[in-house]
């Protein structure tokens, strides 16, 4: 009886002890996609100087301004990170566009506003790129403490499902390789 007892309090502690790892690592892949928000939302804030800026210097882009405004819009109103990688990569398509126009005005491009903005997007999108390098390692790390043993029967016991990664949609990998460069 002594020994029944004792393999039920040692089952019963290590479904606690796993239990708790796998929450550290599911409040840490929460952590990861509020710092990748974070960044996000600080660039949102930049688009809308950017675009003001642009439009006072040009007088008939107003389809380009108009297409980075609504990709914005959709960016902000996304929440999964499947929809929020989609939206992103619409964003930067869009933000890619916004800089091309500099080149047909250099009067805009010789503003130290836009040359300010322009440094502010630049770091920006390091910073996203590097958040969203993160989120995916954690991201990693939680997944496969739920698809090993004996992490998988816990995660299976508590309906606790994978994490999505940040990543591209396929379609759109072909079309962006690269971050967008935003310096001329």
């Amino acid at each position: 009886m002594v020994i029944f007892l004792g393999i039920i309090a040692a089952l019963f502690a290590g479904t606690i002890i796993i239990y708790n790892g796998l929450m550290v690592s599911a409040q840490r892949v929460q952590e990861a996609w509020s710092t990748i928000n974070t960044q996000l939302k600080r660039r949102y804030d930049l688009i809308p100087n950017l675009v003001a800026l642009i439009k006072g210097a040009t007088q008939y882009e107003s389809e380009t301004l108009e297409k980075v405004i609504e990709a914005r819009r959709l960016a902000m109103s996304a929440t999964d990170p499947a929809a929020k990688a989609k939206a992103e990569n619409a964003l930067t398509g869009a933000l890619k566009t916004i800089f091309a126009l500099s080149e047909s005005y250099p009067t805009l491009k010789a503003t130290e506003n836009f040359q300010s903005a322009q440094q502010e997007l630049t770091d920006t999108e390091t910073k996203i790129q590097a958040s969203r390098q993160f989120y995916n390692t954690v991201v990693a790390t939680f997944n496969s403490r739920i698809k090993t043993f004996p992490g998988n029967i816990i995660a299976n016991l508590f309906h606790i499902k994978e994490a999505s990664y940040f990543e591209l949609d396929p379609s759109e990998a072909e079309k962006v390789q690269q971050p967008p460069k935003v310096q001329f």
